[in-house]
């Protein structure tokens, strides 16, 4: 019959416990089955692993000493085996909710899954782009499993673990096929408060933010558009109705639009967000790996268009 995971179960709980009574307890099974267990062990071992007659309890015999570590590697390795198998088994199927801003789904979402739906091809991606704040909402309802947000300055909902992978710049983006709207490599708000300026709809954090520094400055906008999403805003950009503040992911494959780096610089961190209170399934942390993996070698290469860092997160 040969020796068995579950008879060297039984033969650790006598050891570990120098009790029957208190090991078949531990293992869930009656004393008399864990007792012929171990004694079929022992002898298809050809020899006595306990020695039964001690007076404090069982003890184990030379044979028993030797076996010992043997046998809790044996376990070991069968639990490793069966993590192994089940995180294999949990991404054939399964689906995952991610959900990203606009910019995010152009500059990062759009290859990452990509990338991960040609490693897990039967896990059902479902997308929602949002701004952060209604997303934000979304992870903490159960709504969504993950998402790319951005980091408010006062900080996330204590409800979310965060993951922080990029750092990236606002910045001006104008027609390149006109004249750049300041003569300096850079320009300042009050000088974006002398241009017609395109914003996306409420909800959006980089209007927030464009507002903020107008109000910061003590500058009055002067809007051509108000509304739309963000590639609106940018098609609007290309077509000369006015400038807008966008981040600098989204310059990239846009050669009709000229960037302006603005000062003072605007900067916001992105990070991948989830429900702290609840352990990530298989495809949650394959997508997290894919992520990762996929910023580091962009990182690596050529990067992103414009003023955009990736972050080192730490292990989580």
């Amino acid at each position: 019959m040969g020796v068995t995971l579950t008879q060297l179960a039984y033969f650790l709980a006598v050891a570990d416990v120098r009790s029957f009574t208190r090991a078949a307890e531990s293992v869930g099974v009656a004393q008399p089955t864990l007792s012929r267990q171990l004694k079929a062990l022992e002898t298809e071992l050809g020899a006595e692993l306990v020695d039964r007659g001690a007076r404090d309890g069982p003890v184990l015999t030379p044979a028993g000493e030797a076996l010992l570590p043997l046998a809790r590697r044996m376990l070991a390795d069968a639990d490793s085996a069966r993590t192994a198998v089940a995180e294999i088994v949990g991404l054939r199927s399964g689906r995952i909710r991610v959900g990203g801003t606009p910019s995010l789904c152009i500059g990062v979402l759009a290859d990452v899954l990509r990338v991960f739906h040609e490693q897990h091809p039967d896990i059902h991606l479902e997308l929602s782009e949002d701004g952060s704040q209604p997303l934000v909402r979304s992870l903490v309802r159960g709504e969504l499993d993950v998402a790319l947000v951005i980091v408010p300055p006062a900080g996330i909902d204590p409800a979310l673990h965060t993951t922080p992978v990029l750092r990236e710049r606002l910045s001006v983006a104008s027609p390149a096929s006109e004249r750049s709207p300041t003569a300096r490599a850079s320009m300042s708000v009050r000088e974006l408060g002398r241009r017609s300026l395109v914003v996306p709809r409420r909800g959006y954090d980089v209007r927030e933010s464009t507002l903020q520094a107008f109000a910061d400055a003590g500058v009055e906008p002067r809007f051509a558009v108000e509304g739309g999403e963000m590639d609106a805003v940018l098609r609007m950009v290309e077509a000369g109705t006015g400038v807008a503040v966008v981040p600098d992911l989204v310059f990239a494959g846009r050669p009709r639009l000229r960037r302006t780096v603005l000062t003072p610089p605007i900067f916001r961190t992105v990070a991948l967000a989830r429900r702290a209170d609840l352990t990530p399934t298989h495809a949650v942390r394959a997508f997290r790996a894919t992520l990762l993996s996929f910023l580091a070698v962009l990182s690596a290469g050529d990067g992103f268009a414009g003023d955009v860092q990736v972050l080192r997160p730490a292990t989580d």
